[in-house]
Formats: structure tokens, C-alpha cells, sequence
């Protein structure tokens, strides 16, 4: 989807001369549709009359999906006026607002479509962004790479446009706001899209690509290292789950560079089991499917890398991926066994399908050799965290008050939230071993915890933080899809820390 502001002079005159124009009115307390005098000014002067009888009527009173449609003869536009409701929430009725845009697009068909931006949103630059996201969320659609519904793959999908029109002319932050807007966008949308493939799709291997690809076209620099460059990393116990699988691991390594040299990097770690079946501690079949999903921490970090060549912050970005399949083998890992991590601990394996904490420790040691400002890693990493925060909020676990501060408040401003859990050194307990330096499970008690506690065995010498988004990466059910999550989040607290 492609998006444009206009302001000021530039701005006025195009609603009457594109095809479709949106008007968002609100409901007052008394149940009577508002619209700002700013708004009906750009009208042309038989529509301003036309709405104003409505809403003087009754007729339309602004409610929360009520839709009024007039089509100007003097300039040949169709003027669709869009209740919001009673705002409550800013943020969430102009994402609201932006989803309703879009699904009125698509019902009629209209590929380019203009919004005018009342005083409340035009004033609120953070409102902006979320009328983008908003618009952006309700546009996607899986694009297949193969054939659907007896349709070939050479079917061009249908592109829309939308330009936001402010009467005065923009502000510094708002076209910043704008544009990151529109860069988290396209990295969100890519993270769906490469949580949705089908395993058989999205392979290490393809990340990997998949990775070359974003580099190619942003500038980057990028390392795909294949199975004996792990080995010689000494990555025992990222390459320990890969094992029982045909499709090889692969390690992936992007820079982005948009500080100065001497900045010390922010790094990203995402998690990349394409396909996990809890190994030898087999999963039940019942919903195995969505655990298509598990590389949702290594999608996120290549949606945010996509949000960084579109928006350009200027900061040093480091991206790691740890990526394989949880597969049972005749070589599988199995319960009891013991693996030597690249940091040279030992690591008593009692459970196969505790294995993103297995893969990433192994890539959180090698984010030592950068000497991050700070390292954040995203994971689908536990159930328990599931059933802890439910599907609202991302798990946050930090060794360090001041990042995880930021990262709770990137979130906020993006409506990706994260909620802070408990990281004690009571609960390292838990992972004690008989046979080694620590066991990969802690018990059903505190399981996203203990899992935490695991990772910060190898992030000693960093600020890190860990964000488990095994609740809220995707949806299950009748909308069954990846959410895009934490892109905004991780795209928000880079920007913050370029500034």
C-alpha cells in the first residue's frame, strides 16, 4: 500500500479532484455527529450542505461505523463520511479510523482515495501514525506464492493509495511522523507475511534470502553462514536442535550502519525455528500447525530491518538469526542429553521442546563481540507467557531498568505493549542440573521466567532485554494470521535512540 501527505497549499483543491474522499466525524456525549469546521471547508459547497442537513436530520449522527456517501456532479467525487464514534481513546479510534477507510476500499474497489485530517488529528502528530498503521493492518493480505482458488500466482494484486491532507502545512514532526509511519508499515507487513508462508516456504534457508534480499536493496551487509561456519562458531547448542532436521540451519548476520563508526551498536536477536514439533518431546498434533509461527522473532527482526532502510535513523543496528527446524530423528536430541554452548557452558537438555532458549544463547554470546549499547531478543519462547499475560501484552524481561523502560515506553506510544516480568535470581534455581552447568527447563512453575532467566546466563556483559511475544506474534482461531508484532515497538525504540 502506498501512502502520501499533503499540506497547505499543496493540499487544497485535492479532495475534488480525486475520486473518493474520506471525512471522519466523531459523536458528541448528546449522540450528534461532529465534523470540524477545517474539515467541511475543503468540500465542495453543495457537499458541505448536503452533510450539514444530515447530520441537522439526524440522519447521521457519527456513530462508530456509519457511513455516509454524496457524489459531487460539479466534480464528478464521491465524499464518504466515516463515524468514529465517541472518541474514548485517540489512538485507537484514529486506528480505527484508518481501518475503516480500508475496508470501505475494498468493498467498493477504489485503488486511490484521499483523507482529510480533522483539527484532533491534524494537531496530534502521534495520531498520524496510527491512522497509517490502522490503514496499513486492514490492507494486508496473504499473498500467496502459489496458486489459490484456482487462481495463478501471476495475478497482480490490487494496489491502493492513500493521501492524508492537512489544511496547514505540516510540521517537522509530523512529516518525520509520517514517514516512519509509513516505514513501520512496510516492516510490519513483511513480518506477516513471512510468519503466514507455510513451513515448506519459509525455510532457514529462505530467511536467509530472504535477508540478501533486504540487503541488496537497502545497502546493507549481510552474512548467511551455513552449517560448518556455525560449527566452527562452536554454536554446539544452536546446532544440537537443528540436527533432526533435513533442511539445514543457517545464521544470519545483517549491519545496518546509520551512525557514526565509532557508535557502539544496538543489536536485535530473533528467534528462527521455522518449524518446531517439540522434537523428540513431541507436541500433540492438535494445532501443531501454527507452530509455523515460532519463527515469528526472526520475521520481526527482518520486518524491523525493512523499517530501518525505509526510514534511514541515524544509529548503528546490528541484526542476529538463529534459524533451523525442532525436528525428531533417529539423530535428534534427545531428553538427558548434554550440550556445550558457544560460551562454553553445559547445558543438560531434559526437555527437546524448551529449544529457542538452545538457539539463542548460543546467538546471544556471539552479540558479545560488538559490545552493544544494548541487545534485545525476540522470541516465541514460552506457553507459559501465554498464559500469564494472554494475548495483549508481549512478555518483557530485562537485567537492565533503563532499557526496559524504553522498550515499555516505544510500546506504548506504538500500542505494542509490553509488561514487565520478574527476572530474581531466586528463580535461577530452578535450572540446577545434576550433570551440568544448568538444565534447559525450570518446571511448570514460573516457565517464562525460568526460561528468561536461562537467556540471562549469557548476557552478562550487556544491557539486554528479552520480549517473549509467543502471545501476541499471531492470532489463532477465524482470524488466524500473524499480527506483525513487535515491529513497531522495536522500530519505535530505535528511532527514540537515534535522536
Amino acid at each position: 500500500m502506498q501512502f502520501s501527505l499533503k499540506s497547505g497549499s499543496a493540499a487544497k483543491g485535492t479532495a475534488k479532484k480525486v475520486a473518493t474522499t474520506f471525512i471522519l466525524a466523531s459523536q458528541t456525549t448528546s449522540e450528534a455527529a461532529y465534523i470540524s469546521g477545517s474539515s467541511l471547508k475543503q468540500l465542495p459547497t453543495a457537499v458541505q450542505s448536503q452533510i450539514k442537513a444530515a447530520i441537522a436530520s439526524e440522519r447521521f449522527i457519527g456513530a462508530a461505523g456509519q457511513q455516509l456517501s454524496i457524489f459531487s456532479d460539479s466534480t464528478h467525487s464521491q465524499f464518504v463520511v466515516l463515524g468514529v464514534g465517541v472518541i474514548n481513546d485517540t489512538a485507537t479510534t484514529a486506528r480505527q479510523a484508518g481501518s475503516a477507510i480500508i475496508s470501505y476500499a475494498k468493498q467498493y474497489k477504489i485503488s486511490d482515495a484521499s483523507v482529510i485530517l480533522d483539527d484532533a488529528i491534524s494537531t496530534d502528530a502521534a495520531l498520524i501514525n496510527h491512522l497509517v498503521l490502522g490503514a496499513a493492518d486492514a490492507n494486508y493480505e496473504f499473498d500467496a506464492p502459489y496458486a489459490m482458488n484456482g487462481k495463478k500466482k501471476t495475478a497482480k494484486k490490487e494496489e491502493r493509495h492513500l493521501t492524508l491532507l492537512l489544511e496547514k502545512t505540516a510540521t517537522a514532526e509530523q512529516k518525520t511522523t509520517f514517514s516512519q509511519a509509513v516505514g513501520i508499515a512496510s516492516g510490519v507487513a513483511l513480518t506477516k507475511h513471512l510468519g503466514n508462508l507455510p513451513p515448506n516456504f519459509a525455510t532457514p534457508i529462505y530467511l536467509g534470502k530472504v535477508a540478501q534480499d533486504l540487503a541488496k536493496q537497502y545497502k546493507f551487509k549481510v552474512q548467511v553462514l551455513e552449517k560448518k561456519q556455525i560449527a566452527a562458531l562452536k554454536m554446539n547448542s544452536f546446532l544440537s536442535v537443528a540436527k533432526g532436521s533435513t533442511e539445514p540451519p543457517r545464521f544470519i548476520i545483517l549491519e545496518y550502519k546509520g551512525g557514526n563508526a565509532k557508535d557502539a551498536p544496538t543489536v536485535l536477536v530473533g528467534k528462527g525455528i521455522t518449524f518446531d514439533t517439540g522434537g523428540i518431546s513431541l507436541k500433540p498434533g492438535a494445532g501443531m500447525d501454527e507452530m509455523k509461527y515460532d519463527m515469528c522473532g526472526a520475521a520481526s527482526l527482518l520486518g524491523t530491518f525493512k523499517t530501518l532502510g525505509e526510514t534511514k535513523p541515524k544509529i548503528n543496528v546490528i541484526g542476529l538469526i538463529a534459524t533451523c527446524e525442532n525436528m525428531p530423528a533417529g539423530n535428534a536430541s534427545k531428553p538427558g542429553d548434554v550440550v556445550t554452548t558457544m560460551a562454553g557452558l553445559t547445558v543438560e537438555i531434559l526437555n527437546t521442546d524448551a529449544e529457542g532458549r538452545l538457539i539463542l544463547c548460543d546467538a546471544l554470546t556471539y552479540a558479545e563481540r560488538y559490545k552493544p549499547a544494548a541487545v534485545v531478543n525476540m522470541a516465541t519462547l514460552t506457553g507459559a507467557c501465554i498464559v500469564a499475560l494472554g494475548h495483549h501484552h508481549s512478555g518483557l524481561f530485562a537485567n537492565n531498568d533503563d532499557l526496559a523502560t524504553e522498550l515499555q515506553s516505544a510500546g506504548q506510544t506504538q500500542c505494542d505493549t509490553a509488561w514487565r516480568m520478574p527476572l530474581d535470581d531466586a528463580y535461577q534455581e530452578q535450572l540446577k542440573s545434576n550433570f551440568a552447568d544448568m538444565a534447559n527447563i525450570g518446571g511448570m512453575p514460573a516457565g517464562s521466567v525460568t526460561a528468561a532467566c536461562f537467556l540471562s546466563r549469557f548476557t552478562k556483559n550487556y544491557a539486554w532485554a528479552h520480549l517473549d511475544i509467543a502471545g501476541t506474534a499471531w492470532k489463532s482461531g477465524a482470524a488466524k494470521g500473524a499480527t506483525g508484532r513487535p515491529v513497531a515497538l522495536l522500530s519505535q525504540f530505535i528511532f527514540n535512540r537515534a535522536k
